[in-house]
C-alpha cells in the first residue's frame, strides 16, 4: 500500500509534464543495439540502452518503495522471440523515507534474441518502452520507441556489450532457502567461503515481502551467507533476489522455502580489513615463492651480480635492495593499476592480460635479447647490467615484476582474485605486495650482516657466471619468440626477427663505441633503435596460430560443460596459456601423458580447454565467477555433483586417473 501510495503521489507531482507521455521533450535518451549480426537458428544479444538527463534516474526491475518498472512492447519477425529484461546492479536512493532501487547514469537492460531458423536480409526490430524516470521532486512517466534493422548472416561486433554484461548480477546456479522468522525473512544464499564479502545488500526481486528502506543484516557460516531481512509479508512460493556483495560483484538467485543453518559469523565493517589482510599477505607469501621459478630465473642474473658486486660493504648492498624493492613494488603496481584501468573502462581482462598482446610478447622478446647481449659482454648497460647502486636495483626490481606475471597465477590465485574484487586503494595495496614478496630475499641479504657476509667475494669468477647466465636469458628469449608465433603466427615471428637482428646490430655498435671510450650513442645507433619499435606498430595477430590446440581436449563453453552434464558424463576443465609456464609444466606431467588420457577416455570424460592466451572475455568473466584473478585453474565436474571440484594447481596423473576411475563406477 504505501508503494502504491508513494507513486501515485510521483504522478499528482507529474501531472504538469504528463504530456510527455506521447511528445514534449524527453528526459531519458533511448537506442537500441545489438551486439553483432543475426545468425539463422541461433540468439544474438540486444541492448536497450538508457541515458538519464542529469539529475534524473530510472527505475531497476524492483523499483523499491516507490517507482514503476519499464515494460517493453516488442514487435518482432515471425519467428523471432525475445528473453527476458536482465538488468544491471542498481544503486540506493532514499527519499522521503522511501526506498528507491535507480540508475542515475547510463545503463543497458539487455535481452536475447532468438532468430528465426529461415532469417535472412535484414530483421526489422522494434519495441516501444513505457517507463518512469524521476529526479528528487518530481516524476515523468514517458514511453518512447526504439528501432533496429539487424542484418542477417555478417556484420560488425559491439565491444560495448562486455562492459555492459560485467554489470549484470551472475546467476547463481544453486537454489538457495528461506524461513519467517518473526518479523524477519531469512534466506540463505550458497556462498563457498573463498568468496569475498565486505558490505553486502540485497535486492528483492520478488516484490512487498521485505521492508525496502529498514536495515539488513548478514552472518555467514562455512557454506552460505544469510541475510535477514525486515519482513513485510510472508513470501507466497519462492523468493528471488540479487545479492550486491559489496565487492563490485552481485549474484542473482532463486530461494524456496526450507530450513536456515543458524549461528555464523557476522558480517561487517571488518571484513574488509580481514580479506585485505589475507590477500596482502597471500601476495607476499606469492611474491616470495615466485624467486624459485623457472620463469623468473634468467632475472637472477642481474640480482646476483648486483650482490656480488656490493660484496660486504653495507651501504652500496642497501641501497641496491631499496632499489630493487622499490622497483619491484612499483612494477607489479603499475601493472596492477592498468589491470584496474582496463577492467574499469569495461574490459574483461586478469593477471597477465598484458601477455595477451603480442606487442608486449614483442617487447619481452627484444629485453631478453638485450639483456642477454649485455651479459655476454657486447655491450654495457649499467642501469640492467648489475651494477650495485639504487638505479640498476630499481631497473632489475621492475624486470623482475614485468618477467614474473605470468607464474603468479599458481601461488597467487586467490589473493589476485580477492584483489580484483576489494577497493581500488586495497587492491593496489596487494599488488605491490606481491612486489615485496619478490624483492622480500634481496632486502634479508642486504640488512642482516650474517647473511651477507656469506656471499662471495667478487672475482673474475663474476664474469664467467655472467656468461653462463646469458644462455638461460637466450632461452628465456626463444620462448617468448615462440609464443609470438603462437599469438601472431608467421607474420609476427618474421616482425620480431626483424627487430631482433636491428637491435642486437645497434647494441653491438654501441659496445664497440664503448670499448674505444667513446659515447654509446650515436646517431646510427638511434636510427637503428628506432627502426627497432616499427614493427611493435604493425604486428597484429596474423594467422592466430594459437587457436589451434592439440587433441587433449576440445575449446570450452559454458554451454558443452552444461550438455555433457545434463548426459551424465564427467567434465574435466583445464584453463591455461601459452604464456603460463606452469600450466605448461602440469599439461607436459600429467595431462597430455597417455595413462591419464587413456583413464578419462575409459570414464566417458568430456576434456575442455579453456585457452587464454589471448584476451577471452567470456574466460576472464568466468574465472572472475570463481574469484579468481589467474590461472592455472582445474576443475572436475563428477556426474551429480551440484559444483565442480576445484583441484590443485600443482597436478600429478594419479589426481585425474583416480577420479576418472571413480566416475566409471
Amino acid at each position: 500500500m504505501l508503494r502504491l501510495l508513494a507513486f501515485l503521489l510521483a504522478l499528482v507531482l507529474a501531472v504538469p509534464a504528463a504530456a510527455q507521455l506521447g511528445s514534449g521533450p524527453r528526459h531519458m535518451g533511448l537506442a537500441l543495439v545489438a551486439e553483432g549480426p543475426a545468425i539463422p537458428g541461433q540468439e544474438v544479444e540486444l541492448a536497450l540502452v538508457m541515458v538519464p538527463e542529469d539529475g534524473w534516474h530510472g527505475y531497476w526491475e524492483n523499483p523499491g518503495d516507490a517507482g514503476k518498472p519499464m515494460s517493453v512492447a516488442w514487435q518482432l519477425p515471425p519467428g523471432a522471440s525475445a528473453g527476458p529484461l536482465r538488468y544491471p546492479v542498481p544503486t540506493r536512493l532514499i527519499v522521503a523515507d522511501l526506498m528507491n532501487h535507480v540508475f542515475k547514469g547510463p545503463y543497458a537492460v539487455l535481452s536475447r534474441l532468438r532468430v528465426p531458423a529461415d532469417a535472412s536480409g535484414v530483421l526489422p526490430i522494434r519495441a516501444t518502452l513505457d517507463y518512469l524516470v524521476c529526479t528528487d521532486q518530481v516524476c515523468v512517466p514517458e514511453r518512447g520507441s526504439v528501432v533496429l534493422d539487424l542484418p542477417v548472416g555478417s556484420g560488425p561486433t559491439d565491444l560495448r556489450f562486455d562492459g555492459w554484461r560485467a554489470k549484470l548480477p551472475q546467476p547463481l546456479g544453486s537454489p538457495g532457502t528461506f524461513a519467517v522468522a518473526g518479523d524477519r525473512l531469512q534466506v540463505a544464499i550458497p556462498l563457498p567461503e573463498s568468496v569475498a564479502v565486505t558490505a553486502p545488500y540485497l535486492y528483492a526481486i520478488t516484490g512487498d515481502v521485505v521492508r525496502y528502506a529498514d536495515a539488513q543484516a548478514f552472518r555467514r557460516t562455512p557454506d552460505r551467507l544469510i541475510a535477514e531481512l525486515p519482513l513485510a509479508q510472508a513470501p507466497a512460493a519462492g523468493f528471488e533476489g540479487v545479492i550486491d556483495l559489496g565487492t563490485g560483484r552481485a549474484l542473482r538467485f532463486a530461494a524456496a522455502p526450507g530450513a536456515v543453518p543458524e549461528g555464523g559469523s557476522t558480517v561487517g565493517g571488518g571484513e574488509t580489513w580481514r580479506l585485505l589482510l589475507f590477500a596482502f599477505l597471500g601476495a607476499v607469501a606469492g611474491g616470495l615463492i615466485l624467486n624459485l621459478m623457472p620463469c623468473v630465473f634468467p632475472i637472477l642474473a642481474l640480482k646476483a651480480l648486483a650482490l656480488a658486486r656490493a660484496g660486504g660493504e653495507e651501504r652500496e648492498a642497501r641501497a641496491d635492495a631499496l632499489g630493487y624493492t622499490l622497483g619491484a613494488i612499483v612494477g607489479t603496481g603499475a601493472l596492477g593499476a592498468v589491470l584496474l584501468l582496463v577492467r574499469a573502462g569495461g574490459s574483461a581482462a586478469g593477471w597477465a592480460f598484458q601477455l595477451q598482446d603480442p606487442r608486449t610478447v614483442l617487447l619481452l622478446f627484444l629485453l631478453a635479447v638485450a639483456i642477454t647481449l649485455n651479459l655476454l659482454g657486447l655491450f654495457k648497460l649499467p642501469v640492467l647490467g648489475g651494477e650495485g647502486n639504487p638505479r640498476s636495483g630499481f631497473a632489475t626490481g621492475a624486470l623482475a615484476a614485468f618477467v614474473a606475471t605470468p607464474c603468479a597465477g599458481p601461488f597467487m590465485g586467490a589473493a589476485l582474485g580477492t584483489a580484483l574484487l576489494l577497493p581500488a586503494a586495497g587492491a593496489l595495496l596487494v599488488f605491490a605486495g606481491l612486489g615485496l614478496g619478490l624483492a622480500l630475499p634481496f632486502l634479508l641479504l642486504a640488512f642482516v650482516p650474517s647473511l651477507r657476509k656469506r656471499l662471495p667475494r667478487p672475482g673474475p669468477w663474476m664474469a664467467r657466471l655472467q656468461r653462463i647466465l646469458a644462455v638461460p636469458m637466450a632461452l628465456s628469449a626463444l620462448a617468448a619468440l615462440w609464443l609470438l608465433w603462437r599469438q601472431g603466427g608467421t607474420s609476427a615471428i618474421l616482425l620480431g626477427l626483424v627487430s631482433a637482428a636491428l637491435l642486437a646490430a645497434a647494441l653491438l655498435f654501441a659496445g664497440r663505441r664503448q670499448d674505444a671510450g667513446q659515447p654509446a650513442l650515436s646517431a646510427p645507433v638511434v636510427a637503428l633503435l628506432l627502426l627497432v619499435a616499427v614493427p611493435l606498430l604493425g604486428i597484429g595477430r596474423g594467422e592466430m596460430a594459437v587457436t589451434q590446440r592439440g587433441s587433449a581436449g576440445e575449446a570450452w563453453s559454458e554451454a558443452k560443460v552444461a550438455a555433457a552434464r545434463a548426459a551424465g558424463r564427467p567434465v574435466f576443465v583445464y584453463f591455461t596459456a601459452d604464456w603460463c609456464l606452469s600450466c605448461k609444466v602440469n599439461e607436459a606431467s600429467t595431462i597430455d601423458r597417455e595413462p591419464v588420457r587413456d583413464a578419462l577416455k575409459a570414464a566417458n570424460a568430456e576434456v575442455l580447454v579453456a585457452d587464454w592466451t589471448n584476451a577471452d572475455p567470456a574466460i576472464t568473466r568466468f574465472l572472475d565467477s570463481r574469484g579468481r584473478g589467474a590461472i592455472p585453474l582445474y576443475l572436475w565436474y563428477a556426474p551429480g555433483a551440484a559444483e565442480p571440484e576445484e583441484l590443485p594447481q600443482v597436478l600429478t596423473p594419479a589426481m585425474l586417473i583416480e577420479r576418472a576411475t571413480a566416475a566409471r563406477r
